[in-house]
C-alpha cells in the first residue's frame, strides 16, 4: 500500500521533451538563475516592471472578496485588480490572504494539502570529475542523471522506512547531476559542481533535529556511498552545502520543503490540485490566481501552470471588458 500512486511521479518526469527528445531533461545555461533572468528579460521587453528584493507581506482585498493589490514588507502598497501568485497554496492562502475573506471549507481544503517531502539537496564543489569504476574515463555518462543506491526495491523500501521512523536513510538514494559538464561557466577551469538530490530525509529528525552536526553526518554518509561507485569522490570535495527540507522551506518558501508545492499523489492532481473546489487557477478571491506548481499540472520547471493561469486570467479580463480573445 505504501507504493500506491508512486508510478505517476515517474510518468510525470518523462512526459515532457527537450528539443524534440521525449522524456529528456534540459540544463539551463548559467544555472537555474539563467531561467529567471530570461523570464525577466521577456517580461521587460513586453513593458513589465520587475521589482526584486521586495518580499510580499500580504495580498490586499476589498469589498469582501476581491483582490486590490499587494503590500510589501517595506510598507509599499501596489494596487492591482489582478494578482497571480506562484507561492505554494499554503503560503498564498494560509499566510498572504486574510483568513476572514476565505470560506471555511476552502481553508480546510488548503490546510489538508500534503506537503511532506523526504528530499535533501546537497550542492558540492569538486576539484575534478568523478571517476566511476564501471566507466572510469570521462564521457557522455557524466552528463546524464546518475542514480546511486537504488539497485533493488528492497533497499529503496528500507531507505524509506528509515525516514518514516524519523531518521535519515542509512543507505540513501542519491540522484546526481554534474551541470558543469555542459556549462563550464559554473566552475573554474578544471573544477566542477555536482548537484545531489538525496532521499530519504525526515523534515524533523528524532532527537536533536537538524543541526550542523547532523547535516555533516548525512553528507559524509552520502559521500561514502558515492565512493563505493566512484572511488576518490570524497577526496575531490572542496566544499558543500546541505539543504534539508526546513532549509528549502526557509530559503525558498517551499512549504514542508516540497519542491513540487505539494505531494504529487493521485489525490492531489488534475481536478484536485490544489483543491477539488478550485482546480482552475481561480480561488474564492476574485482577481487572485494560483500560477505555481501547486496548481495543475504540478511540479517541474515547465511553465505550464503559469501559462494556464495567465490564459485564465486573460479570459476573465476579456469577460469583464467585453474583449475576450
Amino acid at each position: 500500500s505504501d507504493l500506491l500512486g508512486t508510478g505517476y511521479v515517474l510518468l510525470h518526469h518523462v512526459s515532457g521533451e527537450v528539443n524534440g527528445t521525449k522524456g529528456a531533461w534540459g540544463v539551463v545555461d548559467g544555472g537555474m538563475g539563467g531561467l529567471s533572468a530570461a523570464l525577466a528579460k521577456a517580461a521587460l521587453a513586453c513593458g513589465a516592471t520587475v521589482k526584486t528584493n521586495a518580499a510580499v507581506e500580504s495580498i490586499l482585498t476589498e469589498d469582501g472578496n476581491r483582490v486590490s493589490g499587494v503590500l510589501l514588507d517595506d510598507g509599499t502598497e501596489i494596487g492591482a485588480s489582478i494578482v497571480l501568485s506562484n507561492a505554494t497554496p499554503q503560503v498564498t492562502f494560509g499566510s498572504l490572504v486574510a483568513q476572514d475573506v476565505l470560506p471555511d471549507d476552502f481553508r480546510r481544503e488548503i490546510a489538508g494539502i500534503d506537503y511532506s517531502s523526504p528530499a535533501t539537496k546537497i550542492n558540492v564543489a569538486l576539484d575534478r570529475l568523478p571517476s566511476f569504476e564501471a566507466h572510469p574515463q570521462p564521457g557522455p555518462h557524466l552528463g546524464c542523471t546518475i542514480h546511486i543506491g537504488c539497485e533493488n526495491m528492497a533497499s529503496l523500501h528500507a531507505a524509506y522506512l528509515d525516514a518514516e521512523c524519523g531518521r535519515s536513510s542509512s543507505v540513501p538514494l542519491v540522484e546526481m547531476t554534474i551541470p558543469s559538464v555542459y556549462d563550464p561557466w559554473l566552475a573554474p577551469p578544471g573544477r566542477h559542481v555536482a548537484s545531489l538530490f538525496v532521499q530519504y530525509t525526515p523534515y524533523a529528525p528524532r532527537g536533536s533535529g537538524w543541526t550542523s552536526e547532523t547535516k555533516n553526518e548525512l553528507a559524509d554518509r552520502v559521500f561514502d556511498l558515492i565512493d563505493r561507485y566512484a572511488p576518490g569522490f570524497t577526496a575531490s570535495v572542496v566544499g558543500f552545502e546541505v539543504l534539508t527540507p526546513p532549509d528549502l522551506e526557509a530559503i525558498f518558501g517551499l512549504t514542508g520543503g516540497n519542491i513540487f508545492h505539494g505531494a504529487m499523489s493521485l489525490d492531489q492532481l488534475f481536478f484536485a490540485r490544489p483543491t477539488s473546489s478550485y482546480a482552475n487557477y481561480r480561488c474564492p478571491v476574485k482577481g487572485l490566481y494560483l500560477c505555481g506548481s501547486g496548481a495543475h499540472p504540478g511540479g517541474g520547471v515547465m511553465g505550464a501552470p503559469g501559462r494556464n493561469a495567465a490564459l485564465v486570467a486573460a479570459d476573465d479580463i476579456g469577460r469583464a471588458t467585453g474583449k475576450r480573445s
